[in-house]
């Protein structure tokens, strides 16, 4: 065991009393508030997962709720947040919970591994937070702490290196104050030191135990290998109008965006003319076609560079409807029915200003 994560753990707390942010899954730690929260923050700042936190629970206030809940609510509650297969996650969880748990998330860190799109992070997070039982949470917060506090040059995305951290943190887990711990490390990875630019150093509360800070390799570590280049695909979206309506259509419930509801496009750019055309071939009277400018969107392993055009037609066969499987919208039922990514976010902020 590396003794110096033992070394760290007073000094820790004591810090965290004092400097822990104020947020509303903290204010009230009950399981399924601190369940939600978790899910919301993998990807996604925190200062960005407040209001949506909020709303969620605001609409879906316990496992019940959010076992029942109509998919497309679930989808449109989640908008914005990306990475819909989690939410998606956790209804399915929800609703084995409710089977088998008597709604109650169960206070037993290998009973919630077995629960849909909960791993060793999250059945950390919510076994010590809202249960104090003693184990771990590894996550790119706490793996960038312990690295730099121990100088190490792991890389840090093996499957190995987490594990051994975990089963290190195990050993020196706090028995009174689990959560308090796993929040202290992660707090400190997030406001100290930080994952991007310098941390600051002179507000830490181990930097005399820190090797990397005294070996001046700060920056150096963690070590990670360099991110694969991104994918990039052309796409030319549609915002077509009929009757006041709008089209949109749902995706494959397979590969990206799976299920989602979109906007109508073309897989590759095309300009005006070429539009126009593959418009009235498909059977649509065209009365004005104007440009919406262009957007990109990043994916974690695809770029989607695109461009917009608000299509005004006098007539839809419903062939055409049929063929295409569009649903025909109206604005407000766009903006609270359905979940639209913000991949589309460039089109839909147009449509709401016109």
């Amino acid at each position: 065991m590396n003794n110096i994560y033992k070394e760290i753990v007073p000094y820790l707390l004591d810090w965290f009393d004092y400097n822990a942010r104020i947020l509303p899954w903290r204010e009230q730690p009950i399981p399924y508030f601190v369940w939600v929260s978790e899910i919301m923050l993998q990807q996604t700042r925190v200062e960005a997962v407040k209001g949506y936190f909020d709303r969620f629970i605001t609409a879906l206030p316990d496992i019940k709720a959010l076992a029942e809940a109509d998919e497309d609510k679930l989808l449109k509650l989640w908008e914005g947040l990306g990475y819909y297969n989690r939410v998606r996650n956790m209804q399915k969880a929800a609703q084995i919970i409710m089977k088998d748990y008597d709604g109650a998330l169960p206070a037993d860190y290998d009973k919630l591994l077995l629960l849909p799109g909960i791993g060793t992070y999250t059945a950390g997070a919510i076994a010590s937070i809202a249960y104090d039982i003693p184990v771990p949470v590894v996550d790119g917060n706490v793996l960038r702490v312990a690295k730099r506090i121990t100088a190490s040059y792991d890389d840090i995305t093996k499957g190995s290196v987490k594990k051994e951290l975990w089963k290190e943190l195990y050993d020196i887990m706090p028995k009174d104050r689990p959560g308090d711990f796993n929040q202290s490390l992660m707090e400190l990875g997030a406001t100290v030191c930080i994952p991007n630019g310098k941390p600051f150093c002179d507000k830490c509360p181990v930097v005399h135990l820190c090797r990397a800070f005294h070996q001046d390799v700060i920056m150096q570590l963690p070590v990670k290998p360099p991110k694969k280049e991104r994918k990039q695909e052309e796409r030319t979206i549609l915002l077509i109008e009929y009757q006041g309506k709008y089209a949109i259509k749902k995706r494959a419930a397979k590969g990206l965006l799976a299920g989602l509801w979109e906007l109508p496009g073309i897989d590759e750019k095309v300009d005006y003319k070429k539009l126009s055309k593959e418009l009235k071939d498909g059977g649509l009277t065209i009365e004005a076609i104007k440009s919406i400018g262009e957007a990109k969107h990043i994916f974690s392993h695809v770029e989607w560079h695109m461009i917009g055009y608000h299509v005004k037609t006098g007539q839809v066969p419903a062939e055409y409807t049929k063929a295409n499987s569009l649903l025909w919208v109206n604005r407000k039922d766009m903006e609270t029915l359905y979940a639209l990514p913000s991949a589309f976010s460039r089109y839909i902020s147009y449509l709401r200003n016109i």
